[in-house]
């Protein structure tokens, strides 16, 4: 008796599809999330808060977003990551369409802090990085998380003006409203990527068999990947401090509204080429070394920046710069843990690292507000940085590009 034939694989499981749909996840996802800046001035003067307090719900949405990081890539890794992106557009779209609604303290860090938080890490485009990870070969995976996080920019490249044309049209609770509206689109947009991760690939030759736990814990136990993990902290809190405070201190600054709305996607835009170039670097030359390089680059670029007078030409030149180093940090980190570890629990161990970035996320947000209440100025937080540039410079070059003993046979 002749067998069946085998059902032809659905078109939205075509390599090509996925990718591109990975990529529109990233954009909507990163987009939505790089908005979150424009509305620290008229929330703050809508509810006549301090600017601390619109801050802290961003410290806490970045605190929440790195905690549920790892948690969501284990479901990822385990049940597939459809179904935690469908998850999260949800809980994502309902905690920024509830921001207009939070007028007290307490409320705007529930909604726009804990609930939007858990919503970005189980609809981030860590995720599709991981899906990524394991769709394409070792040689093209640096260039596809490269891929991958130069999507998230176009986003930011999209949404900030779009955010700022939504405030200017409707006002900053339809905007959120708008925005919360535009994170479903994530649903949709994640089917194709069951195609490679609807279940942990099995152990091979080159990857012994392990539980997540103790993944987890030989990671740990890798010298290279708590260094990693020490060295993200300093990216989070870069770049949720510019995120959240730059647009004001623009405005502070004699920068005119559009300008500083528009500062945000500036550096989206030239991020698209830093971190598609950054994932073809990493395929080619050490990554470690190149994450010490661009943390010292953007240590110059902030000295530089604020050692000038602020105006619109250097505003375009500052962002442009920072966008070249934006999240070309992120393909390399991916990169070193997929090259450390293999992609069997990628999103798990990634997430770890994540949340690292997002303690410093933290760190960035709230002090940026607290130092501006305290001495009416940015500028301790942005030497901060600068110190804290160097740090990571250093504590990255020592890293090995090697798979880690404990995951090699």
């Amino acid at each position: 008796m002749s067998s069946s034939p085998a059902k032809p694989a659905r078109w939205y499981f075509d390599p090509t599809v996925i990718i591109v749909a990975g990529c529109l996840v990233a954009v909507v996802s990163f987009g939505a999330r790089a908005t979150m800046g424009l509305f620290t001035v008229p929330i703050s003067e809508a509810h006549q808060w301090h600017r601390e307090t619109y801050g802290f719900a961003m410290t806490i949405q970045n605190l929440a977003w790195g905690i549920f990081q790892p948690i969501a890539g284990g479901f990822a890794d385990k049940y597939g990551t459809p179904r935690v992106l469908i998850v999260g557009a949800l809980i994502y779209a309902a905690g920024i369409a509830l921001m207009p609604f939070s007028d007290t303290p307490g409320l705007m860090f529930l909604t726009g802090g804990v609930i939007a938080g858990v919503g970005i890490a189980t609809a981030s485009f860590t995720l599709v990085m991981a899906s990524f990870g394991r769709l394409v070969p070792p040689e093209k995976r640096s260039w596809a998380f490269g891929i991958a996080t130069a999507a998230g920019s176009l986003g930011q490249f999209i949404f900030a003006p779009l955010g700022q044309a939504f405030i200017a049209a409707f006002g900053w609770e339809t905007a959120l409203m708008l925005i919360g509206a535009l994170v479903l689109l994530i649903i949709p947009l994640s089917l194709p990527l069951g195609a490679k991760s609807a279940a942990p690939p099995a152990a091979t030759p080159s990857q012994p068999a392990m539980t997540l736990r103790d993944a987890v814990t030989k990671a740990f136990g890798h010298s290279s990947y708590v260094l990693l993990t020490v060295g993200f902290f300093v990216c989070g809190f870069q770049i949720a401090f510019v995120t959240i405070h730059l647009p004001a201190y623009l405005i502070e600054h004699g920068i005119s509204t559009w300008l500083a709305a528009s500062s945000i996607a500036i550096v989206g835009v030239f991020n698209i080429i830093g971190s598609y170039s950054a994932g073809i670097i990493g395929g080619r030359y050490s990554k470690a070394y190149s994450l010490s390089a661009i943390y010292l680059m953007r240590s110059l670029v902030v000295v530089l920046f604020i050692s000038f007078p602020i105006s619109p030409a250097t505003t375009i030149l500052f962002t442009a710069s920072l966008g070249l180093l934006w999240l070309s940090t992120v393909p390399l980190t991916m990169g070193l843990v997929s090259v450390m570890f293999g992609t069997r629990y990628v999103a798990t161990l990634y997430g770890f690292v994540f949340l690292s970035h997002q303690i410093g996320s933290f760190f960035g947000v709230w002090l940026g507000g607290k130092f501006h209440d305290l001495y009416g100025s940015y500028d301790p937080v942005w030497w901060m940085s600068v110190a804290l540039g160097i740090f990571a410079a250093i504590v990255n070059w020592p890293i090995r590009e090697q798979r880690a003993p404990a995951f090699a046979t």
